[in-house]
């Protein structure tokens, strides 16, 4: 007996989803709550789990096909029909398969089958390589001329069937592998099914690069080269359904608020030395190391409590204070900014805030999130010192009317007093917190004031209470 596998709905306004991925084909046994295939909304990328065990009878969407909740996405049987599908001389052009096409043309697709039933010989059930199944956003890697390193394992991919998915790489992560030599087909990825990320190939290439970097010591000083050139250059690819949906709200907030950005400097080296201290006893009990990310978090969900202006939405002529500080925290992904919530974050000790950061940032970048917890934010933080940047000014994302950027860290000679009143320079450890506001509810003053408290909070480090070990 056939069961039809339908699109779920996927969060409370969302009407429609795109299929990126199909991670089965036909012929393929699933078991229960096994991942069928990938799908992006306005609101998050996710797998869509079977709900019954059997084998892949008919697909009847295709990868980059968009269709409304409650549509039929795949039939799941006894492999009777599945069997029936097939065809006699199956042929795979791999090189084909990497080349994006169209909806009206899905014969170029290996892994899912057409929705046409009646032309089942569409179907090439020999391409199982995962590298044939590559997104929209990776083909221009093929057409790139500077390289050509991104056809070879797919050439290869009949033949050897690479344990990993090394062929499924995103341009990023395609690129950062031509810069370190490093080979993706000797790559096991530790993404979903095998899926190569940038943390694969950046440990790949961290033994050599420790080697290189000893001799460089003792060597004469090498003659600069420039970078490789992105295989990105000169070509074209259409936008993903999360970037068209990132660029339509930046739009939307840019016209439609009056957005401008205060800027504080913030001394932490108290709170850089308090992480020495008990870092040993939080990475024993959390499994993982304590950051500046966490103190950042409270201190602005403090704040909010006492300054709700920074925490509230304008709706039409009126004000809603929200009665929770829900902060949502950027994540940056292979795919583009997502920003999960942590909710009620003035109520959490920092074990607490640091556990939810690392395990809904890990999740976000899996695509294991689910669409309820990237909703409900009142207020933003985002991590712009993570990649070295002093500060910026973050758009604010509707219907929130507040964002905190948070700098890079850095040790730098400042002015301190001692409590004498004397004068001295200092080693200190120095950041930059940017707040950008929307200047129709809140006021320069506003600002300031929710940014001496979180700053004052910050430099006093009085955390001992809240560690949570």
């Amino acid at each position: 007996m056939s069961e039809s596998v339908v699109l779920p709905a996927l969060g409370e306004s969302v009407t429609e989803g795109t299929v990126t991925r199909w991670l089965k084909k036909v012929g393929d046994s699933v078991a229960v709550d096994e991942p069928l295939v990938e799908v992006s909304t306005d609101k998050v990328d996710t797998e869509i789990p079977s709900p019954v065990a059997g084998v892949i009878e008919q697909i009847l969407v295709q990868e980059d096909e968009t269709v409304q909740v409650g549509a039929v996405l795949v039939i799941i049987g006894d492999g009777s029909g599945a069997a029936a599908a097939a065809p006699a001389a199956p042929t795979a052009q791999p090189v084909v398969a990497e080349t994006p096409a169209p909806s009206a043309a899905p014969v170029a697709e290996t892994a899912p089958v057409s929705p046409v039933v009646q032309a089942p010989v569409v179907v090439a059930p020999v391409v199982a390589a995962p590298i044939v199944s590559a997104p929209v956003f990776a083909a221009p890697v093929v057409t790139a001329p500077s390289a050509p390193v991104a056809s070879a394992p797919v050439a290869q991919a009949q033949n050897s069937a690479p344990v990993s998915d090394a062929g499924y790489v995103t341009p990023l992560v395609r690129k950062l592998a031509n810069e370190s030599g490093i080979d993706l087909s000797q790559i096991s990825g530790t993404g979903i099914g095998g899926r190569i990320r940038k943390d694969d190939v950046l440990s790949a290439a961290q033994a050599p690069a420790a080697a290189t970097a000893t001799q460089s010591i003792q060597a004469p000083a090498a003659v600069y080269v420039p970078g490789a050139a992105s295989p990105l250059r000169g070509t074209t690819e259409p936008m993903s359904r999360l970037r068209k949906v990132l660029a339509e709200r930046a739009v939307a907030s840019m016209v439609s608020t009056a957005q401008l950005t205060t800027v504080v400097e913030v001394d932490v080296t108290k709170i850089a030395q308090l992480r020495q201290q008990v870092q040993q006893e939080f990475v024993a009990k959390s499994g993982g190391k304590l950051n500046f990310m966490p103190f950042f978090l409270l201190a602005a969900a403090e704040a909010l409590r006492v300054h709700p202006k920074l925490n509230a939405t304008i709706d039409g002529e009126n004000i809603v204070y929200h009665g929770s500080e829900n902060i949502s925290f950027a994540v940056d992904t292979e795919k583009g900014l997502l920003t999960p919530v942590i909710r009620d974050a003035a109520s959490l000790n920092i074990l607490e805030i640091a556990q939810q950061i690392a395990d809904k940032a890990a999740r976000t970048r899996a695509n294991q999130l689910k669409p309820d917890e990237l909703g409900g934010g009142t207020f933003t933080l985002t991590n712009t010192g993570s990649r070295g940047a002093l500060f910026d000014t973050p758009v604010v994302f509707l219907p929130q009317v507040a964002i905190l950027g948070t700098g890079v860290v850095s040790k730098r000679a400042v002015v301190v007093t001692d409590a004498n009143g004397q004068d001295a320079i200092s080693i200190r450890s120095m950041v930059y917190l940017a707040l950008s506001y929307d200047h129709r509810l809140v006021d320069g003053a506003d600002a300031s004031r929710f940014l001496v408290d979180v700053k004052a909070r910050l430099e006093e480090a009085n955390f001992a209470s809240v560690l949570g070990l």
